[in-house]
């Protein structure tokens, strides 16, 4: 078999991942905050596209231009040089303004003299003369008339904005510093206090080792210790702790709560945390009922100081879709319009460029704009049909959920939604990321709704995974103190109700919704039982040794 060279013809079709197609894949997947600030940069970008407004349309070239209703357009369209009087005179009067009118304007009144005979009194009767600086005086005397007067600016406009008189927020570090400057007067002391300030976290705590500040700063420890001891007694109670005991116990001696009893109990959080309660009482020295309400002051206490001052503003979540029930029984679902972005293609601007320009690179980069942009305005209408295609189907799919409840929840899978819309799977997770829904049930993200299947126990239909995971809420939520459910239990309850499920599945599921152990909540609810019932037999004035350590 000869080895022989020669040119073939071959016609094939393929998918080539362009540019746009890039973009608009990757639009799909933006939240609505992160295609609005997508679409300002291609605003700012390219000259073609421009916002659409909500408001009129401009007049068309040739067309007059309608007055406002508080005046009249008779005699003077297209009029640009009349005087406000006069158009103010034609619109009251309903005459036209003759201009032989206009010739008193230029007319030479003669001398004093003149003017006297002709009003037949003298001038000083007609107009008295008040001094200017009089005049000048009333004026300033008097109160304003109008809002802009007093330099706030008048509401209607549009440079006028109202959070320029809102106070600036207070953050932690800020308001440390300030402290800061009233307790220290040496430089030294000063710049050790401002470093270690700068470590404090949102929380209100230092890290843990601070045996790198002295080394930074080329300051002493002791030097560094000093400052730190003045830190923690800055507000709020608790800060510029390096660790949870140390916060608490800040915190109590503000109180003047630091006895020997509740010192033992700070340093020993760990057996408070497993409710280890028989040991605290052991290590403190105190009875039960002592024991209860040093663990009620341990719990007024703020663990994380440092929160009370925002650092940052929480975003409002935006729904991109709304659910609302139909008149006919079913779901209304509709895009929310005030998260899309509303972008237009200048053609006009395009047209007249286009018969001026002379360049080729000029036409080459202003095509390529009408490219961009005509494609951002495509893909901005394909996300927004995608989405409401998918939603209608999430909302079709799992109609029992927004009728009845968690309860009704079915499981649900990309795969299910793309075959009935006929697209594909990664197009639907892409649609359903940062997405959120708005229902008669609160506001879920299109994620929610897909779930993991498991299987029934009496071979039936299936339960969705967070449909299960809600009835082992109810069930934990139900438990008596005295009847506490294991996960065994819970196990067998749930095959009760048709749910076939396995023991390693309720742990997690309880993990994550972060419900505790079947121990840690008996201990718990006995707890608070035998605190209510000890509740009406403790005294407020009970003395009990507060000495400070």
């Amino acid at each position: 078999m000869a080895l022989t060279q020669r040119l073939e013809f071959r016609q094939s079709q393929s998918l080539v991942m362009t540019p746009q197609l890039m973009q608009a894949i990757k639009l799909l997947q933006l939240s609505n905050l992160d295609l609005s600030a997508f679409v300002e940069e291609e605003l700012e970008r390219n000259p073609l596209l421009e916002r659409a407004s909500d408001g009129p349309e401009p007049p068309v070239a040739g067309e007059p231009v309608a007055e406002s209703a508080e005046f009249s357009d008779s005699g003077h369209d297209g009029d640009e040089g009349g005087s406000d009087a006069s158009d103010m005179a034609a619109g009251a009067g309903g005459e036209a303004f003759e201009p032989g009118q206009e010739d008193w304007l230029n007319r030479d009144l003669g001398s004093r003299t003149e003017i006297e005979q002709t009003l037949d009194t003298p001038l000083d009767n007609v107009f008295s003369e008040e001094p200017a600086e009089a005049a000048a005086r009333a004026a300033q005397d008097a109160a304003p008339t109008a809002y802009t007067e007093w330099g706030g600016g008048a509401s209607n406009d549009d440079d006028y904005n109202l959070e320029a008189f809102v106070a600036a927020e207070v953050t932690l570090g800020s308001h440390l510093a300030e402290q800061l400057a009233v307790a220290f007067s040496a430089p030294a002391q000063r710049m050790i206090g401002q470093y270690l300030i700068d470590l404090v976290d949102d929380a209100g705590y230092l890290p843990p080792d601070l045996g790198q500040a002295a080394e930074r700063l080329g300051a002493a420890q002791a030097d560094v210790d000093a400052v730190l001891t003045v830190l923690q007694k800055f507000d709020p109670p608790g800060v510029c702790a390096r660790n949870l005991s140390e916060c608490l116990a800040i915190q109590l001696r503000e109180l003047n709560r630091y006895d020997p009893a509740m010192q033992a109990l700070v340093e020993n959080l760990d057996l408070l945390a497993r409710r280890d309660i028989a040991a605290l009482r052991k290590l403190c020295g105190v009875d039960d009922e002592d024991i209860t309400d040093m663990i009620g002051e341990i719990r007024r206490l703020d663990p994380k100081p440092g929160l009370r001052f925002g650092t940052s503003r929480t975003q409002t979540m935006v729904p991109d879709v709304y659910v609302r029930p139909g008149p006919d029984g079913g779901w209304h679902v509709e895009l929310n319009s005030d998260t899309l972005p509303r972008v237009l293609v200048n053609q006009v601007y395009y047209t007249e460029l286009s018969k001026t320009i002379r360049k080729d690179g000029d036409k080459s980069y202003f095509s390529d704009c009408l490219q961009n942009a005509t494609w951002l305005v495509r893909a901005l209408d394909q996300r927004a049909r995608t989405i409401l295609k998918v939603a209608s189907e999430i909302v079709r799919q799992q109609d029992g959920f927004f009728t009845h409840g968690v309860a009704h929840l079915r499981p649900l899978n990309l795969k299910a939604v793309a075959d009935a819309i006929q697209m594909h799977e990664s197009t639907v997770s892409r649609v359903t990321a940062n997405k959120y829904m708005a229902t008669n049930r609160g506001s879920f993200e299109l994620k929610y709704f897909f779930t993991a299947s498991i299987a029934s126990a009496d071979g039936g239909e299936a339960h969705s995974a967070e449909a299960v995971r809600h009835h082992i809420k109810q069930l934990i939520d139900a438990e008596a103190p005295s009847a506490i459910l294991s996960d065994d239990t819970i196990v067998e309850r749930l095959r009760e109700s048709g749910i076939d499920i396995a023991r390693r599945t309720v742990a997690k599921y309880r993990e994550a919704m972060r419900i505790p152990s079947s121990v840690q909540r008996r201990r718990d609810k006995q707890s608070m039982l035998g605190n209510a019932l000890s509740a009406p037999a403790t005294s407020s004035d009970r003395s009990r040794d507060t000495a400070p350590a």
